[in-house]
């Protein structure tokens, strides 16, 4: 069916009289005749009474002109909504993140983006960093929050941002006798069992803290292998173990953690925010240029 015939209907409905909705509708009154009779044969049903007097909607014309009115709505915010994106008014990011990541700059950047563009929909999906990779590959995320340092080596075809800089700490339980100390050297912990991340889900994050206590000299013994940041902290809370673990981490405020600088060694747990090129949309180009601008003024505000 048309969407045309439709529009010349509900005008006729509306007004009741063919030459006043001919007149609306900037045509003379036989094409209008013409548009109505052939809706009537694709319907196989009559729309109108039609004498020399006047015009009347039938039971099956009325029934007709709610859903043809709803279809032209429909039609006319669909319409706008695909001006309003090839404007840059609306859009919709499907963003992926790892959870230590609502510890770091994430919420600032998506609320800011929220802020400033209120009609642009995020959408956030709890992804490990390689489902992250693989999904901004396939077009599935338009970004993605990742832990990963090297980025070259595993995002071939994708853009990445380096996320402001957060330390190793060592996450201990509350009542380890370490636990109230300014500083630990990793030596003292080559007896414990560790909680480590599994390195099949980031191998960035497992690798960052095998060679983190290999030049400490430690070869840990590792009890656990959990997939998710805060499931280390959670189980090192739990008397578990102990582990190595971003100095962001703290924000979560587990119960029974205690998070105590590395004495001697200084190494970063790595963070990026990347995207894919081959999707770029004004929505991705300003939630690329906000994160920007937000490590930015963060780091000079580290620096002052």
């Amino acid at each position: 069916m048309k969407t045309h015939l439709l529009k010349y209907f509900v005008v006729l409905a509306e007004e009741l009289h063919f030459g006043r909705a001919a007149q609306k509708l900037a045509m003379t009154q036989p094409p209008l005749s013409t548009a109505i009779r052939q809706l009537e044969e694709d319907l196989n049903v009559s729309l109108f009474y039609r004498d020399n007097k006047r015009v009347r909607l039938t039971p099956a014309g009325n029934a007709f002109l709610t859903e043809a009115q709803a279809i032209l709505e429909r039609m006319e915010r669909a319409c706008d909504i695909a001006r309003g994106a090839a404007e840059g008014l609306l859009g919709r990011l499907d963003v992926g993140f790892t959870s230590s990541m609502l510890y770091r700059d994430l919420p600032q950047v998506v609320t800011a983006f929220a802020d400033q563009h209120p009609r642009m929909e995020v959408i956030l999906h709890e992804l490990s960093t390689t489902e992250q990779i693989d999904g901004l590959k396939r077009g599935q995320l338009q970004a993605g929050f990742i832990n990963i340092k090297e980025p070259a080596s595993v995002t071939s075809g994708l853009r990445c941002l380096t996320l402001r800089e957060d330390q190793l700490v060592c996450c201990l339980p509350s009542h380890h006798p370490l636990a109230d100390k300014d500083g630990v050297n990793l030596k003292q912990l080559e007896d414990e069992s560790f909680v480590m991340f599994a390195r099949e889900v980031a191998p960035t994050n497992h690798d960052n803290v095998i060679s983190t206590l290999h030049r400490a000299g430690v070869h840990p013994k590792t009890r656990h292998a959990a997939r998710q940041w805060l499931t280390v902290v959670a189980m090192v809370g739990a008397g578990m173990g102990v582990a190595l673990v971003p100095a962001s981490m703290r924000n979560s405020r587990i119960s029974g953690t205690s998070f105590i600088p590395i004495k001697g060694q200084k190494t970063t747990a790595a963070a990026m925010l990347a995207w894919n090129p081959d999707q770029q949309s004004f929505a991705l180009d300003a939630f690329v240029r906000l994160a920007q601008e937000i490590i930015s003024v963060d780091e000079l505000r580290i620096a002052a």
